[in-house]
């Protein structure tokens, strides 16, 4: 079947728009089923009755006479005429009228009119109330204080906030339409920003916290902490983006100053302590040989606290130390105190990369100390061997372990573990930290002692990461 197979009537009954066919005089010819259902009338009621008397004179409208008699006369056709009325019978209503003269010279319909009326009531309402909305939520945006910007599917912006136009100097005009990384000097141009931007709209991920350090025209240098998130409104199929940009420039001067503050302090403590280190090791040369021992044990302790805040004074984190090179110190610390240049024992670190706060890192630190000396004093009767110092995650607890190759240790004695090695210090540290002393049982020759503290640990961030980029 092709499209001239098709009667009129058959087509004029299945379009959902109301269609009616007015003579020359204005009188309504015939309508179709769609009209009658939309205005609630019935053909004995519309057909031969003039437009403007149908029903109660609700088709006298004054933008309808408008179209009908001075539009129309003088012209073939009207598209998107459009009415709103107060209809009896339906209510307030935005019609969409088109007009279309017909021409038959040899029939009797020459120069009738057909109207083709449409309701378009639900979708003006939703446009009003789309604008309203987008009214209200430009108000609400001009209000933050943080600059921000909506933005399109293909990264272009719909709209910014008065604090973002005012902060970076750019008008309205200037931003509307253009993609964030072409604003400026393109300070926002960076391929780890542009890959996590494509990711919010088709995977919604949201940004956290991404940073971008910069020098902005007329601002000077400025660190800016950027979130992201996709929005939509309900009923609507279109995503946009809402990204907001918070100056935390102040914020980071004030971090940076309390690390370098920190860190000349941890100088100075560590300074402190490497003279009471000094002076110890100056009185072992004066001192009775069986006193030796505790004062180089003393000076280990204090040479491990002392390790902890030269690597503080060292670091750029300032709020954590980090484990594996911690523990390297100590090891280096202990090998210079207590073994000498010419000692066979050798101490070796295998640490994973995790960092503990400082509060917490001198119970740790001298727990290490504390195992590795007495390793050091019981298991190597011959002078030779290794000492391990290890740390590693194991689920939600970390575990430490000191291991060595000596003589080992019977199980009686492993189970006294803190009245035999390192004595009462070991029970004490442990308990500081929360942790308690697991049994293990050597797979080859020696002992290893395993202490299980609770995750108080983070895993180590390494710098220069996509979350934060410096220019």
């Amino acid at each position: 079947m092709v499209m001239s197979d098709l009667a009129a009537s058959d087509i004029v009954e299945t379009v959902p728009s109301a269609l009616i066919v007015l003579d020359r005089n204005l009188n309504i010819r015939s309508a179709n089923r769609a009209f009658y259902q939309t205005f609630r009338t019935s053909p004995s009621e519309t057909e031969g009755c003039h437009i403007y008397d149908l029903g109660n004179r609700q088709w006298d409208i004054p933008a309808l006479r408008t179209l009908l008699e001075s539009v129309i006369p003088h012209r073939a056709s009207v598209e998107g005429f459009e009415v709103e009325h107060d209809f009896p019978t339906i209510g307030r209503r935005t019609m969409l009228v088109n007009a279309r003269k017909i021409f038959r010279p040899s029939d009797d319909i020459d120069g009738s009119i057909l109207l083709a009326i449409e309701d378009v009531s639900e979708e003006r309402a939703a446009r009003a109330e789309s604008k309203r909305n987008w009214q209200l939520t430009q108000s609400i945006v001009d209000t933050i204080r943080d600059p921000l910007v909506v933005l399109e599917q293909d990264m272009t912006i719909v709209t910014a906030s008065k604090a973002f136009l005012t902060i970076f100097g750019i008008t309205e005009a200037e931003t509307r339409g253009r993609r964030v990384s072409e604003l400026g000097q393109h300070q926002w141009d960076v391929p780890a920003l542009r890959h996590l931007m494509e990711k919010v709209l088709p995977e919604n991920k949201p940004i956290e916290s991404f940073e971008i350090e910069d020098d902005f025209p007329g601002l000077g240098r400025r660190v800016f902490n950027l979130n992201a998130r996709k929005i939509s409104q309900p009923g609507n199929h279109s995503h946009r983006m809402l990204l907001v940009f918070e100056d935390i420039t102040d914020r980071k001067q004030r971090e940076r100053d309390a690390i370098s503050l920190t860190n000349e302090i941890s100088h100075r403590i560590k300074n402190n302590l490497q003279v009471i280190v000094g002076l110890i090791s100056f009185e072992t040369r004066s001192t009775a040989l069986p006193c030796v021992q505790g004062y180089r044990a003393m000076q280990a302790r204090i040479g491990a606290i002392a390790q902890l805040y030269d690597l503080i004074s060292q670091s750029s984190r300032g709020r954590t130390v980090a484990v594996d090179a911690y523990l390297r110190e100590i090891a280096r610390t202990m090998t210079a105190s207590l073994l000498g240049d010419v000692s066979d024992i050798t101490i070796e670190v295998k640490a994973e990369a995790l960092e503990i706060d400082p509060d917490r890192a001198v119970p740790f630190g001298l727990l290490v100390n504390e195992l590795a000396t007495n390793a050091i004093k019981h298991a190597f009767p011959g002078g030779t061997g290794t000492i391990v110092l290890s740390v590693e995650q194991v689920g939600d607890q970390i575990e430490l372990t000191v291991a060595d190759d000596g003589v080992g240790m019977k199980e009686n004695d492993l189970a006294r573990i803190s009245e035999k090695r390192g004595s009462d210090y070991v029970a004490i540290f442990v308990r500081q930290l929360g942790g308690m002393i697991v049994p293990s049982r050597s797979e080859g020759p020696g002992t290893t002692i395993r202490v299980r503290l609770p995750l108080l640990m983070v895993p180590s961030v390494p710098s220069g990461g996509a979350d934060r980029i410096a220019a």
